[in-house]
This record gives structure tokens, sequence and C-alpha cells, in this order.
């Protein structure tokens, strides 16, 4: 698996998540924009946006500002990358035109950590544990 998603807190009442992000190997994961604000903490390794010139590295604190639309890109040489986000709203899934073809939010967070839960015999509950 190139990525995983793990949750920390998923904050039904105010609509934000918290989630690590670990990529463990080279490559585009998402063109995206937000409605609202994201704040990330680089914990291993680096990444970067196709449309910026700066570098998310290793101890980096990173915003995004809402509604910039970003690519995530992981690039050749970095062996694993994990960072912490805190997602305000959605997660607004693009194509190289701007157009939407998919959102994420707190909702279909929690229904898909549900779903992933269930299939690994924990238990659709077991993300109830994550949520605020």
């Amino acid at each position: 698996e190139k990525a995983w998603f793990r949750p920390l807190c998923l904050c039904a009442s105010r609509g934000y998540w918290v989630n690590l992000l670990k990529v463990q190997s080279a490559g585009v994961l998402s063109r995206h924009r937000h409605p609202q604000p994201v704040h990330g903490y680089v914990i291993k390794g680096s990444w970067r946006y196709l449309e910026h010139n700066w570098k998310a590295t290793e101890g980096s604190y990173v915003y995004e500002a809402p509604g910039e639309t970003h690519t995530l890109v992981v690039d050749p040489g970095v062996a694993e990358m994990i960072t912490l986000f805190q997602v305000n709203g959605a997660m607004i899934y693009v194509d190289p035109d701007g157009n939407t073809t998919g959102y994420d939010d707190v909702f279909t967070r929690i229904a898909k950590c549900r779903r992933h839960y269930e299939s690994n015999g924990l238990g659709g509950g077991f993300v109830d544990q994550f949520i605020r």
C-alpha cells in the first residue's frame, strides 16, 4: 500500500479531523483544495506541492490557505513520509482543470473508517474512540 490515513481525532461536532498521512514510495497523491485552513506538521521525510517552489521537510509546519488548489508530491529518494494534518471542513478533490471529482469531510472519513475496521475484524464501532 502506497499511502495510508490513520485517524487521531474525528471531531464531528466541529467538522474537522486530525490524521497521520504515511507515504512509503514516491508519487503524486491528490490534487485538492479546502474551503477552510489546514495545518500540518512533517514528522518524517519530505514532500512538496506541484504549485509551489518550497518543500515541506522534517520538522516543518505547513499552512494550507483556504481555496488554494494544490497537488501533494513525494519525490523519488524519500523512503517514507509521515505528516500530521488537522483538516477543517472538506477536502475537495479536483481534476487538472479544477473541476470537482469528489470530496471528503469528517463524515465521509468516519464512514470510511467504519468500513475499514469492519472489514479488518475490529467492528465498525472501533472508530468511535476517535470521535469527539
